[in-house]
């Protein structure tokens, strides 16, 4: 008797169960889901930034840490009381930074599309898929670098306290 009792609730709890995991994932048959929909567009967004030479977050484990983006600190110039100088020196590290980002993130791009273009296509194997996701990675981190190096030198250029200013008008919940 106990076995079937057992049956019965796993009958019905099953269902239920399998139907509160899936809540806020349903969609109709064939058509994208809302999560697929919304991934698709920061794919898009991140690709529009890439080809721009912006970071779209690579450098995030630099800026959240006192290390100052040179884009960011210009935005802020006035706030944090850039010198002449200073402005001059870190006009010189963004126009560094997207003269050496772009191309990259034009290769991290290229070496996307080559990657999808193998499941396009129909092409894919193990062997060309390790390939194509390694050449992904190395783009990525060839990218990431240059984003990360310029955090590094723009925080040379500021002061402690212009660093502090800094952090504070970027990341204002870690105080």
């Amino acid at each position: 008797m106990r076995a079937w009792l057992l049956a019965a609730l796993l009958l019905v709890l099953v269902p239920i169960v399998a139907a509160a995991q899936h809540t806020g994932h349903q969609h109709t048959a064939g058509a994208p889901s809302e999560g697929h929909l919304r991934a698709q567009a920061c794919l898009d967004e991140f690709d529009a930034v890439v080809r721009d030479g912006r970071g779209f977050g690579m450098a995030f484990a630099a800026d959240q840490q006192g290390y100052p983006g040179p884009m960011h600190v210009l935005e802020l110039k006035d706030r944090l009381g850039l010198s002449p100088e200073q402005e001059t020196r870190v006009r010189a590290l963004v126009d560094a930074m997207f003269a050496e980002s772009r191309p990259k993130g034009a290769r991290l791009l290229e070496a996307e599309a080559r990657l999808r273009a193998l499941f396009t296509s129909d092409r894919a194997d193990e062997s060309s898929v390790r390939a194509a996701t390694a050449e992904v990675e190395r783009a990525r981190a060839e990218l990431r670098l240059v984003h990360l190096l310029a955090h590094l030198k723009t925080r040379d250029v500021l002061t402690d306290a212009q660093r502090r200013h800094y952090h504070e008008a970027r990341w204002p919940a870690s105080r």
